[in-house]
């Protein structure tokens, strides 16, 4: 179950669940004081449903710490992941746009905390800040690029193109070895992203492996050993 309580006012900014958000960016830290009175922090358990498709979901949810994944159902009941939010990523601005309900759903990948607010409060916020609104715009349009680069890829691209896009795409640390990454969600739902099936994702990543293009560190890192054979895998040459 969902556990809220009253919300805590920090003094320092950097404290600030609203901080962490680019749509709350260029306020002063008194009106980020005044944009935090206004959040309502939820706390949620590995595999927590946030909301389900068709609820009444007149919130904009920010995650303040932990993942939360949004996926749709497809008719046979498979899952399709859309994306996975993480540390001061939002949901909920389409509903507030366009008052229609979400058609996807989102759960929490692993214990998380957010920051919610009732769109009602959102709505007063934009006004009194319009920055605010035309950082939502550009959030919104930022992931339709997202999106179209993604249809792209699916539909260009092989399984191995895919996947070495996607190992390419997150962030690591580099080092004497090359670059270690951290697989940020469960195979099965980085093979849902990828469009393709669990087993496929599992003989992709042990041809990469036994190719001495990674080497994997633990129970969900990686090294990237050969970053420039993967950038040929993910152009297709």
């Amino acid at each position: 179950m969902s556990r809220t309580q009253l919300p805590v006012i920090q003094d320092s900014p950097d404290d600030l669940c609203v901080a962490r958000v680019p749509l709350f960016q260029g306020l002063s830290h008194q009106e980020l004081l005044g944009v935090a009175r206004l959040a309502r922090p939820r706390e949620l358990a590995t595999g927590e449903q946030v909301y389900a498709a068709g609820a009444d979901a007149s919130q904009l949810l920010v995650v303040h710490t932990g993942a939360v994944k949004v996926a749709r159902l497809g008719p046979s009941g498979y899952e399709h992941l859309i994306r996975v939010l993480g540390p001061g990523d939002f949901v909920g601005e389409s509903a507030f746009l366009s008052g229609r309900p979400p058609t996807h759903y989102a759960t929490a990948t692993e214990p998380s905390s957010l920051c919610t607010f009732q769109h009602s409060d959102l709505g007063r916020l934009v006004r009194s800040h319009p920055s605010i609104g035309l950082r939502m715009l550009q959030d919104v349009s930022g992931r339709l690029q997202d999106t179209e680069s993604r249809l792209v890829s699916l539909t260009s691209g092989d399984v191995t193109s895919r996947l070495a896009n996607y190992l390419l795409s997150l962030r690591g640390r580099a080092g004497a070895e090359g670059l270690e990454v951290a697989l940020p969600l469960a195979k099965k739902d980085i093979a849902s992203l990828l469009d393709t099936t669990p087993e496929s994702l599992s003989r992709q990543l042990r041809h990469l492996r036994e190719s001495g293009v990674v080497t994997p560190r633990g129970t969900r890192g990686l090294l990237i050993r050969d970053a420039d054979a993967l950038m040929g895998l993910a152009s297709g040459s």
